[in-house]
């Protein structure tokens, strides 16, 4: 299994390929609807948005509150494709990576292919599980949105599979064996 640091350089993105199991290191940063339709609307506008998006990896997923002792709460994939309307406008102005869950749209995967980007898969229903890999958190945009605010993760060996590739190569798209 591969393990990457990031951010991710154009080499390492160029060189994965769709089914490929990765563990990422580094920082994230999660941002759910609320938080996309807000970025898109800066974007739209040309003001700065709260963090660069330059070269980010973007985790949809709204952590539950910490509990006690604990870094994070539960803090699985949310469905990628409501992201889609966004997700267009946040590659071209820089986001390398996104990790969720499920199908991405055809405007989403041509803008992963010309942004050279990738779309990575996070195990569903296993928030609880997904959590012991996160070793920081910290808020750094839109409190008021509570879980879907923004915030800063440090991830250690989080466990992904290769969604998209940024040649195109698509997990939904292969064909299965016959038996």
């Amino acid at each position: 299994m591969n393990k990457l640091t990031l951010p991710l350089k154009k080499e390492e993105i160029r060189a994965l390929k769709a089914g490929q199991s990765v563990l990422l290191s580094g920082i994230v940063y999660t941002a759910r609807d609320a938080a996309h339709k807000i970025l898109a609307e800066l974007i739209k506008n040309r003001k700065k948005p709260p963090v660069s998006l330059k070269n980010i990896t973007i985790y949809y997923a709204g952590p539950a509150p910490s509990p006690r002792n604990q870094v994070i709460g539960s803090c699985g994939p949310t469905t990628s494709a409501r992201m889609d309307i966004f997700t267009p406008a946040l590659l071209r102005s820089g986001v390398k990576a996104m990790i969720g869950k499920g199908r991405r749209s055809k405007e989403v995967k041509d803008s992963i292919i010309k942004y050279k980007a990738v779309y990575f898969l996070a195990p569903a229903g296993c928030g609880a599980l997904l959590s012991k890999k996160i070793t920081k958190k910290k808020m750094v945009a839109y409190k008021n949105l509570g879980p879907e605010a923004i915030y800063e993760l440090e991830v250690k060996d989080f466990p992904v599979i290769v969604g998209i590739d940024s040649k195109g190569g698509d997990i939904f798209k292969k064909r299965r064996r016959p038996r």
